[in-house]
C-alpha cells in the first residue's frame, strides 16, 4: 500500500493517504465566524487526501482561544460554507474537528461564567485572554444531568457541520481537552458512572462519538485520541491503566463502524497504538505529535509497512499547501514560520508559495 493511493474511509473519498492534521490558527473573527482568509487557506490545501479542520467549538463554554471558530450560530454555519465549497471545488475532502476545550479555557475568552470538566480541577498553567495572561480557572464538574446536555451539543454541532458542507466530523478526544479529560485518572476523579474504573472513564468518549454518529452517520464520523501524550495536566502514566482505558474506548467504538480513528502518539508502531487499531474496527490515521515534524520517509514507511491507513501531517502542510505534489516530485519544501502560526492576518497563513509559483518565478 502506498501513501499516494486513494482510500475510502466510510463515506469519505480520499485521493491519497496524506491527511492535513487539525491545526489551530486563530483566524476567525471575534464572534467565532470563519473569514474569507480561511477559505483561501483551506482551498490551497485541498490536494491532501483529507483535511481535518482546526478545532471548532460545539458550545460557547467550549471555546478555548481567541480567534477560534465555532459551529453553533447561524452566522458561523454560513461562514463555513464558502470554505467547504472552495475545498470541494478544488477536489478535496474536508471534515470538521469538534473541539470542546473543557477546563482549557477562560471566561474572558468565552464570555461564559465558567469552564467545565469531569472534575472541579484546574488545568496547570496560564492562558492568553484578550486582557492578557491569566491562570486557568478551576472547572465546574459536570453533573449527571449536565453530561447529556453536553453530549447533545456535540451532536447538534455535527449536524451544523454537515449543514455547512463538511463531509464529516472528528470528535476531539485528545490533547487535554474535555473528552480527553474524562479518560485520565488525574483529570477525572469522579466516583460515579463516568469515573473511577477505566471502563467508566471511557464512557463519555464513547457516548459523545455514538451521539455524533447517530446524528450524521458513523460513516462520516471519526475520533482523535492521544494516549499517553501527557499534556495540559491530562496525565496517563500508568501503562496498565492506559491499556485498560483505551481498550475500553476501542471496544466501545468498534460496534459503531466509524469512518476513521485518528491516533496521535510519538510511536505509531507501538503495541498500544496498534492494539487500538486492531480493536477499534475502523481505518486508522496516525500522527507522531508536536515534538518533531513528520518527514516524507516516515509517512511513506508507516503506510507501506502496514502500521497505518493514512498519516496526518501538521507543520509541513502549513508551509506547503501542495505538500503531496512536492513529495511525489521530490521538490524542495518551504520552511514553516512558527512565529506566524497564530495570528489574525494572511501573513504566515495563506501566503506560502506553491510549487507552481516558485517554478514560474512568481
Amino acid at each position: 500500500m502506498s501513501l499516494y493511493e486513494p482510500a475510502v474511509f466510510g463515506a469519505l473519498q480520499l485521493s491519497n493517504r496524506v491527511v492535513m492534521a487539525p491545526l489551530t490558527r486563530t483566524r476567525a473573527d471575534d464572534d467565532g465566524v470563519p473569514t474569507a482568509t480561511m477559505a483561501e487557506y483551506y482551498r490551497q490545501r485541498a490536494g491532501q487526501g483529507l483535511i481535518i479542520s482546526e478545532g471548532t467549538w460545539p458550545a460557547v463554554e467550549g471555546k478555548s482561544y481567541p480567534g477560534q471558530p465555532g459551529i453553533v450560530t447561524p452566522a458561523q454555519i454560513e461562514g463555513w460554507k464558502p470554505i467547504t465549497a472552495a475545498v470541494h471545488d478544488a477536489g478535496g475532502t474536508i471534515v470538521m474537528q469538534l473541539m470542546h476545550g473543557g477546563r482549557v479555557g477562560h471566561p474572558a475568552i468565552s464570555g461564559e461564567p465558567r469552564v467545565v470538566a469531569p472534575s472541579a480541577l484546574a488545568a496547570p498553567g496560564q492562558t492568553r485572554t484578550p486582557e492578557g495572561k491569566a491562570d486557568l480557572p478551576v472547572a465546574h464538574a459536570l453533573t449527571l444531568d449536565e453530561i447529556p446536555e453536553v453530549i447533545e451539543q456535540f451532536a447538534q454541532a455535527a449536524r451544523n457541520a454537515v449543514a455547512a458542507g463538511f463531509d464529516g466530523v472528528e470528535v476531539h478526544g485528545a490533547n487535554g481537552y474535555l473528552v480527553h479529560e474524562f479518560l485520565s485518572p488525574v483529570s477525572n476523579i469522579r466516583d460515579d458512572r463516568y469515573g473511577g474504573s477505566p471502563e467508566n472513564r471511557a464512557r463519555f468518549a464513547i457516548e459523545v462519538t455514538a451521539a455524533v454518529a447517530a446524528a450524521v452517520g458513523a460513516d462520516r464520523t471519526g475520533i482523535r485520541l492521544s494516549p499517553q501524550h501527557n499534556i495540559q495536566g491530562v496525565l496517563e502514566e500508568d501503562d496498565a491503566d492506559v491499556l485498560a482505558t483505551y481498550t475500553a474506548v476501542a471496544e466501545g467504538l468498534a460496534p459503531l463502524g466509524l469512518a476513521f480513528i485518528d491516533v496521535l502518539n510519538a510511536h505509531p508502531a507501538c503495541e498500544l497504538v496498534q492494539h487500538i487499531r486492531r480493536t477499534g474496527g475502523a481505518p486508522v490515521i496516525v500522527n507522531t505529535g508536536f515534538a518533531t515534524e513528520t518527514t516524507q520517509d516516515e509517512a511513506e514507511a508507516l503506510v507501506a509497512d502496514g502500521w497505518a491507513d493514512a498519516v496526518a501531517v501538521g507543520r509541513p502542510v502549513i508551509a506547503n499547501p501542495d505538500l503531496v505534489e512536492r513529495w511525489i516530485q521530490g521538490a524542495e519544501l518551504n520552511e514553516p514560520r512558527p512565529e506566524l502560526f497564530y495570528g489574525r492576518t494572511a501573513e504566515g497563513y495563506s501566503d506560502y508559495p506553491s510549487l507552481e509559483s516558485v517554478r514560474a518565478g512568481v
